[in-house]
């Protein structure tokens, strides 16, 4: 990080080293602060010193606009904890206590209520982790840190730090035709950093693709700048190549891995951290389940889309067709290919049920308990919904994934869900995944490395995996 190199973390945890990386890029952020705004000080003084007439190129130390980090973030508890650190690493470096502006009314928007106590429904702990405190995700926020104090609520041109959700972000900057948009603010970015990036995509990937299309533009106005203090570098809208980009997230994805190779331009070169799983998450599968992984082919990751719901409806549904395989679910990651999906089933009077991450409480009740008795056949689940929710589903005896999940674990708390199914029927259970070669990192964190790459090259399409056997 000090050698302000890009990087991408694809390892931080909620659970375990999410706040020992948070206190890290807090505390980079904030030496890269005190020591810019040290800098414009001390030039200030030798100005006041020198002669009028001489016009130094040694003073430019400064951007287009003030604001030199961005800091993304998914929730307002985030932001919370990003802004207790910054206050608590100034303390402890000026030994005393510092005055905080609006430091009440960021308690009250971005705290949450101890009394609002959450429904006492058991979830996994790293779901209690991500969705701790005020999980709002529409929030953006100005710090500036001064020689003595800090304010919050700064306006953005008279910030150091920029605090936001992708949300947030998206809705001041807006659209192209729109009158009242501002990105202006972004123009002098030396620092961004992107945290819980695998939370964006369970959000809307579209707002960190547009704002990473707004970043170090050259500002549509002035914004009382002094041109004779601005870097050159900044003059000759060469900011993207000097910004460092932090990127930090709990996997490995596709739409991840784009942003940090199309859109780092940084000269000083990046660092990108690869583990390859060795051990899937099949191997936390505890029922007694045969997998049956089905590959597709497809020529482009474009095409892939069709060709898996060609491949669905022409080869795996039929197959589910009948009645002997009630108690179907369908667990699909993208909200696209479930509105196909729904609709595709719909056309064809299928006796189905869905639920997604928009169904009201009312509706989730009604098809879980549809899916439970037998009265519909099918149900299908959008991987958003069991993110948002966790929710466990009863009386599942088949499962089709239609995709491989996001993230690894949920393969195995969904396989895990038929333990809540009536003993006496695992002799019946399927499980049948569908694959293609684009989908080679989620195949690895599932299967493992080495079985993932034997599966991708296998002259042979269908692979047979059964977990829970007694040993």
């Amino acid at each position: 990080m000090n050698q302000y190199k890009d990087l991408f973390y694809p390892e931080r945890t909620a659970l375990g080293n999410g706040e020992e990386v948070r206190h890290a890029y807090c505390l980079h952020a904030v030496n890269h602060i005190l020591k810019a705004n040290a800098q414009v000080l001390s030039n200030n003084t030798k100005r006041r010193d020198q002669k009028p007439a001489i016009d130094d190129d040694d003073f430019r130390d400064q951007g287009l606009t003030r604001p030199k980090v961005l800091i993304v973030v998914p929730f307002r508890e985030s932001a919370l904890r990003v802004v207790q650190i910054f206050i608590s690493l100034l303390e402890s470096e000026r030994k005393k206590q510092i005055d905080v502006s609006n430091k009440k009314r960021f308690k009250g928007e971005f705290g949450s209520d101890p009394d609002e106590k959450p429904p006492n429904l058991k979830r996994p702990e790293d779901y209690e982790a991500v969705f701790a405190g005020n999980i709002d995700d529409h929030f953006r926020i100005g710090v500036a840190v001064l020689q003595k104090s800090m304010r919050l609520y700064a306006p953005f041109y008279s910030s150091d730090i920029i605090i936001a959700s992708p949300l947030g972000l998206r809705t001041i900057i807006g659209a192209e035709g729109e009158k009242k948009r501002d990105f202006d603010f972004l123009s002098s970015i030396e620092i961004l950093i992107i945290d819980q990036a695998d939370v964006y995509l369970m959000q809307n990937w579209e707002h960190i693709l547009h704002l990473m299309n707004h970043l170090n533009l050259l500002p549509l106005e002035s914004h009382g700048v002094d041109f004779s203090r601005v870097r050159m570098l900044n003059l000759n809208n060469w900011s993207k190549y000097y910004r460092q980009t932090l990127l930090f997230s709990a996997l490995q994805d596709p739409q991840i891995n784009s942003i940090f190779n199309k859109n780092c331009f940084n000269y000083r070169g990046q660092v990108a951290v690869r583990n390859v799983p060795s051990i899937g998450s099949i191997s936390h599968v505890v029922v007694q389940l045969p997998h049956v992984f089905r590959r597709l082919e497809a020529e482009s990751s474009i095409s892939v889309i069709d060709a898996r719901f060609q491949f669905f409806i022409d080869k795996v549904l039929p197959e589910y067709r009948d009645a002997i395989m009630s108690h179907t679910l369908i667990y699909i990651p993208s909200y696209f290919d479930y509105v196909r999906l729904r609709n595709y089933f719909k056309k064809e009077e299928l006796n189905f049920t869905h639920i997604c991450e928009y169904t009201k409480r009312s509706g989730i009740s009604r098809a879980r308990q549809f899916f439970l008795k037998g009265e519909k056949q099918f149900l299908i689940f959008t991987e958003r919904f069991h993110f948002y929710k966790r929710y466990l589903i009863r009386g599942i005896r088949n499962l089709i994934f239609y995709e491989l999940p996001t993230y690894p674990h949920f393969y195995s708390e969904v396989c895990n869900m038929l333990t809540a199914t009536a003993s006496g029927e695992e002799a019946t259970w399927t499980c049948t995944v569908l694959y293609s070669k684009y989908d080679a990192q989620k195949l690895a964190a599932v299967v493992g490395v080495d079985r993932a790459a034997q599966m991708l090259q296998s002259k042979k399409n269908v692979h047979l995996f059964v977990t829970g056997e007694n040993e």
